[in-house]
């Protein structure tokens, strides 16, 4: 028996036999955990334990301690303290507003990693996405300082690792990802982008991206609904009784609205993290191997489409493969039909930087290493059919049609059709840099690596001088918005980087001739940007040192220009001939080659990389609280407001 002593008449146990004493959070915890309510038999429990410093650890080993089957004995108990959590939110009190955070974000990350109700895990990042999304400006939200102190990032890579729960609440994960993100990137270290870039695991980056592909096709599967519909109703008709006068206007109808917050993970995902590079090449069964697609869940005219994961019907029934012998769809494909849709009208804002979004995701995989590797392999051949707008001067290309080639030709592809299709009053002007500096980085890769791609280049070289002559064209109008000049000097310095390397990647010596015929050929819009540009780097204007630069940059186009015209004269003159074929032009070219001189241009195979804080800082503040609203605005829609889910959480069964 333990030794007693008698002091003051009280009897007292030694000290060798005292045990610890239990803090009163701790009891008040242990409280909790019982499947009695604890306010009960204490009325003020809750205001007092918000009151108590927290004990995260003894807190977080309860709540890991408890199987499935003990944490639903005490859901109501659990349910209460996330209610008076939240509840705590709300109160002067600055010490309880802390507290009710330390539990409410302990508790959340337990559940979400925890074997348990699916229909609780989504509550739980329902109500995350509703503290982040608090204010539009994500940045000026307090509360998420708690959320970064008191990570939950563990608990979305598990959910993204676990096809069972991916399938369950992948969406709202990686959108909850990529605002947290987001949250003061530029004026402090963000733990979340740090632990983003360093994951490594290959389940959960290929979780990530199935995600963001399974959204992705749900996009491109309501624009093709949508498409078709429209092409089968009565404006079809129309515009085919009227010569498809109407076209583009009965085009602009179709209309679905861009899922900003699955690009922007995308991005986040492509720009912090080298390793998910592999994850867009990477082929998906869940989605690549369905053989009938399931009708999509009906949607309701108020909800914006686009902006809403998939439905567990629809999740298990993105794109098919366009041919079972070739291939599965990849990330990459889904990304390139999503841009090729939503890069076609950028007319309204919201388009626009949902465009001006995909290209910087194209910019940043082409400068990637790795990515340029895979794009250009010879062994990894893909159908990708694109969306063009519908011209008058051109057919829509049946699938069947469509060559299998390196998915380096798809993007190029990509940047050619953003190329001829706006050049419009409402100048994207923005928007060209990207695509032209996306085409420049490529070809940078295949000068380095000597990568002979098979593409049919002189779409591409039609294509800029045809944007050339717009710039022309409509000189006074642009240069009140723009310094059309840095454009034209980057047209320009393509044709260089093809004339000057393009021994060294055009796949044959005829492309070599082809693009010299093609610069003769349009010798007169080379002639006109001279002229334009001699006059105003002569004046003393403020286009005086941009219109320079261009000016220099023309002295190899005009020395092929000057050297072979005079003789495809004398030749047709000699021979008779009032117009020369493109084979006999050819001719005249290849047989003097040899007296050309070239001046060598310094600079061409280098470019500046893509820098996001110092350059993009603004559009991306204006782009998440964009994504911020929209993502409060469904959760709305879906009945899943703040004071919803105290309901709910208070009543799950």
């Amino acid at each position: 028996m333990a030794q007693v002593e008698k002091r003051g008449g009280l009897l007292r146990k030694s000290s060798a036999s005292k045990k610890p004493l239990k803090e009163k959070v701790v009891l008040m915890y242990d409280e909790i955990f019982m499947t009695e309510d604890p306010s009960k038999c204490s009325p003020r429990f809750w205001e007092e334990l918000f009151l108590m410093k927290v004990n995260l650890d003894y807190l977080e080993g309860k709540l890991e301690s408890l199987d499935g089957e003990e944490l639903m004995k005490i859901k109501d108990n659990i349910n209460c303290l996330f209610q008076h959590c939240i509840q705590a939110l709300g109160e002067e009190h600055p010490i309880r507003v802390v507290n009710a955070l330390q539990n409410l974000m302990e508790s959340l990350d337990s559940l979400l990693c925890a074997e348990g109700s699916e229909s609780l895990k989504s509550l739980c990042l329902k109500l995350l996405l509703c503290l982040v999304t608090v204010t539009d400006n994500i940045s000026q939200n307090t509360i998420l300082e708690y959320v970064m102190i008191n990570s939950i990032f563990e608990a979305i890579l598990q959910i993204l690792s676990h096809p069972p729960s991916r399938r369950e609440h992948g969406y709202d994960a990686v959108v909850l990802l990529a605002l947290l993100v987001n949250y003061r990137k530029y004026e402090s270290v963000n733990p979340y982008i740090v632990k983003l870039s360093i994951v490594d695991d290959e389940a959960t980056l290929n979780g990530m991206g199935l995600v963001i592909a399974q959204a992705l096709s749900e996009y491109n599967r309501q624009y093709k609904d949508k498409e078709e519909e429209h092409q089968s109703g009565f404006f079809s008709a129309l515009t085919n009784m009227v010569g498809n006068m109407f076209i583009a206007d009965a085009h602009e109808k179709i209309s679905v609205q861009t899922n900003e917050a699955i690009l922007l993970a995308l991005y986040e995902a492509v720009h912090l993290n080298r390793n998910f590079i592999t994850v867009l090449a990477q082929n998906h069964p869940e989605i690549g191997l369905v053989t009938t697609p399931v009708s999509p869940a009906p949607t309701t005219p108020a909800t914006p489409l686009g902006t809403t994961p998939p439905s567990s019907d629809v999740i298990s029934s993105v794109e098919l493969p366009l041919d079972a012998d070739v291939q599965t769809s990849n990330l990459l494909i889904t990304f390139l039909k999503y841009s090729s849709i939503v890069m076609q009208d950028t007319k309204d804002e919201h388009r626009l930087h949902s465009g001006k979004l995909c290209l910087i995701i194209l910019t940043c995989i082409a400068e990637d290493q790795y990515a340029n590797a895979f794009l250009h392999d010879d062994n990894m051949n893909f159908r990708v059919n694109l969306h063009k707008m519908p011209m008058r001067h051109r057919k829509k290309a049946a699938d069947k049609n469509l060559p299998c080639r390196p998915l380096v030709c798809a993007v190029l592809d990509l940047m050619v059709e953003f190329i001829v299709t706006h050049m419009m009053k409402e100048f994207p002007m923005d928007l060209y840099v990207r695509c032209i500096q996306v085409v420049h980085k490529l070809l940078c890769y295949q000068k380095k690596c000597r990568v002979r791609l098979h593409y049919t280049w002189r779409e591409l070289w039609s294509a800029l001088i045809n944007l050339l002559k717009f710039l022309m064209s409509n000189e006074t109008v642009l240069l009140a918005k723009h310094n059309i000049f840095t454009l034209a000097l980057m047209i320009v310095n393509l044709f260089n980087m093809f004339i000057t390397y393009g021994d060294t990647f055009l796949p044959t010596p005829s492309s070599y001739d082809e693009l010299y015929y093609e610069i003769i050929r349009m010798h007169q819009s080379f002639d006109n940007l001279y002229s334009m540009v001699l006059r105003l780097s002569t004046n003393a204007g403020q286009w005086k040192e941009a219109a320079s630069k261009v000016t220099h940059a023309l002295v190899n186009i005009r020395a092929i220009i000057n050297h072979f015209n005079p003789k495809i004269e004398s030749y047709a003159a000699v021979n008779h001939i009032s117009q020369l074929s493109e084979e006999q032009v050819l001719e005249v070219v290849r047989a003097n080659y040899d007296t050309l001189t070239l001046k060598l241009q310094d600079g061409l195979d280098q470019y500046e990389r893509y820098s996001e804080q110092h350059k993009e800082a603004a559009f991306f503040k204006e782009l998440v609280r964009s994504i911020s609203t929209n993502v409060r605005r469904n959760l709305a829609f879906h009945t899943l407001s703040q004071e919803v889910l105290l309901k709910e959480f208070s009543t799950i069964s």
